[in-house]
């Protein structure tokens, strides 16, 4: 199995642990906005970014690029927070967050944010766009791969599983998505809202590849990301066991704070603990 130096690892926990800190702070300045899951996809963001995906701030629209899609556009300000510390953008305009007159609206626009590949927010229409850029792929014969990340509440959508069959029908091994298992949705548990349970199991019923990782595992992910690289047959699905709210104690594993921003002596108190500052 391929692991990751510890140089490497290192510098993916400092990435993600800025980008906890953009997430918290961006929410807060912002009044509103979804903090619970976007600090659960953090470790996932940085790692891709960092390590996984080929992409280059400096000529976002290279056609040769690996694209990503926050199916789950809600957590916009995790996107955001990563794209700005990758040097997409400058980080100061993290504070401006869902204002109008400014680019970084409450959920991805691809019109007006360097980095975005896809305007998303209405879920499931995310990872059906993803499919159609990883077909296109393989029409063109490109090396490029498609990577989207999807909420657990999201699987409630049927587009999802239109997707779903749709990728496994075309066998699009170009495509690896995540969905951040973490449980929770707006309304609360996932399983007494309305149970997309059991995850791993539909998504093998439309030939998909399935690895269930700890997604907070920075190995794991590695592991099962390379796994799906390697895997020519079809589609992979990585299911991330993750924690919402994670870093933050307070929100960790809270449904209340899926949409609710913090007040600002509760984001500075937060972003401290981030960093580990008593």
């Amino acid at each position: 199995m391929a692991t990751l130096t510890q140089d490497v690892k290192q510098l993916v926990q400092e990435k993600a642990k800025a980008i906890r800190v953009s997430i918290v702070q961006s929410v807060t300045a912002a009044k509103s906005g979804h903090p619970g899951g976007s600090l659960s996809i953090a470790d996932v963001m940085a790692l891709l970014y960092y390590v996984e995906m080929n992409v280059d701030p400096a000529n976002p629209k290279d056609h040769n690029r690996d694209r990503f899609v926050l199916s789950k556009g809600h957590a916009a300000p995790a996107l955001y927070a990563t794209l700005a510390e990758k040097g997409y953008f400058p980080k100061e305009e993290l504070l401006n967050l869902r204002k109008i007159d400014h680019m970084l609206q409450g959920h991805p626009d691809m019109k007006h944010t360097p980095g975005v590949d896809m305007s998303t927010g209405s879920l499931g229409q995310g990872i059906s766009a993803a499919c159609g850029m990883a077909l296109a792929g393989k029409i063109d014969n490109a090396d490029y791969r498609v990577y989207s990340i999807l909420g657990d509440g999201e699987l409630e959508e049927g587009q999802v599983w239109e997707a779903a069959m749709f990728a496994g029908h075309y066998k699009l091994n170009n495509l690896t998505a995540f969905v951040d298992f973490n449980g929770l949705q707006i309304d609360g548990d996932i399983t007494k809202v309305l149970s997309p349970l059991p995850i791993p199991e539909k998504f093998k019923a439309f030939n998909w590849n399935v690895i269930e990782v700890n997604g907070h595992d920075l190995d794991e992910l590695h592991n099962a990301i390379e796994d799906a690289k390697a895997f020519t047959e079809g589609p992979t699905c990585i299911v991330m066991h993750t924690v919402k709210g994670k870093g933050v104690a307070e929100m960790e594993g809270q449904a209340g704070w899926h949409g609710k921003a913090p007040s600002a002596e509760q984001g500075e108190t937060f972003v401290n603990e981030i960093m580990g500052v008593q």
